[in-house]
């Protein structure tokens, strides 16, 4: 039997009284891909910082990731191997003048930017993950000059150099316009197909970023799984009625993608 990758059971998560998850149960095999779908407030952020621990359950809850229970385990040690990319780190961008290959080997020591000699095994690792994610021309570039698709390009190579065994892409095409959404998909296409070990976790609210190689995953809505299974169970024009509240059309294409159309 295939490990866990994620296992989660009975958490509840609050913030000033406020039930912000409530009794979230959900197991990821290591290897799988799965989604987490829902609106603004469904609480797919909170779900991600219990996952990463930067957030905990009420007592009573168990998390576990790669085998390790939290609360026993050195999160920050744990963390190098689990791969996080959010539109939070594009602040990390901003203005800055470091080179691509300055940002990816960063994630090795858990900084923004290196603040030693660069090795030349390093480098070379480096490049390799560029050359993978079909961005080795971002190497010696600034990152103030690039476009959102290609800083994501960089962030998700900085992810990968610690070779982490689990990856959560949370909304890594938020800013992007169709261009670059569709640019970034492909790429994410090509990790998983190349990456056949690596288990992903894709968050999103729209339904057609969903790529077909994500194949099962939940909906959330007002902290609560509502919908939970494979991706023809749960990607249905009923249930994203009920996870948006808008009469919701699905037009499939031939590629696998579904688009959704409001009535």
């Amino acid at each position: 039997m295939t490990p866990f990758a994620l296992r989660i059971q009975n958490a509840t998560y609050q913030i000033g009284g406020r039930v912000i998850l409530d009794n979230i149960n959900w197991d990821v095999r290591s290897g799988e891909r799965r989604f987490i779908l829902g609106a603004n407030g469904a609480g797919k952020t909170s779900l991600v910082k219990l996952i990463l621990g930067y957030a905990w359950p009420l007592f009573g809850a168990k998390i576990e990731t790669l085998g390790q229970v939290y609360g026993s385990v050195n999160l920050p040690e744990h963390r190098k191997q689990i791969a996080w990319v959010s539109p939070i780190m594009h602040d990390w961008m901003t203005d800055f003048s470091r080179t691509g290959l300055e940002m990816v080997v960063s994630g090795i020591d858990a900084t923004i930017g290196v603040y030693r000699d660069i090795t030349e095994d390093e480098k070379a690792r480096a490049t390799e993950l560029l050359c993978q994610l079909r961005g080795e021309q971002l190497l010696n570039q600034r990152l103030c000059t690039m476009s959102s698709g290609e800083q994501v390009k960089i962030l998700i190579a900085r992810a990968l150099i610690t070779k982490p065994q689990l990856m959560i892409l949370d909304e890594p095409t938020v800013y992007m316009d169709i261009t670059g959404r569709e640019f970034l998909l492909k790429t994410i296409d090509n990790l998983a197909q190349t990456r056949p070990e690596l288990t992903i976790l894709f968050i999103t609210q729209r339904i057609e970023d969903i790529l077909p190689t994500f194949n099962q995953g939940i909906i959330l809505k007002q902290g609560r799984i509502v919908a939970n299974g494979t991706r023809d169970e749960i990607l249905t024009e009923d249930k994203l009625k009920e996870a948006f509240d808008f009469d919701i059309r699905l037009i499939h294409t031939s590629s696998g993608r579904l688009w959704t159309v409001i009535e």
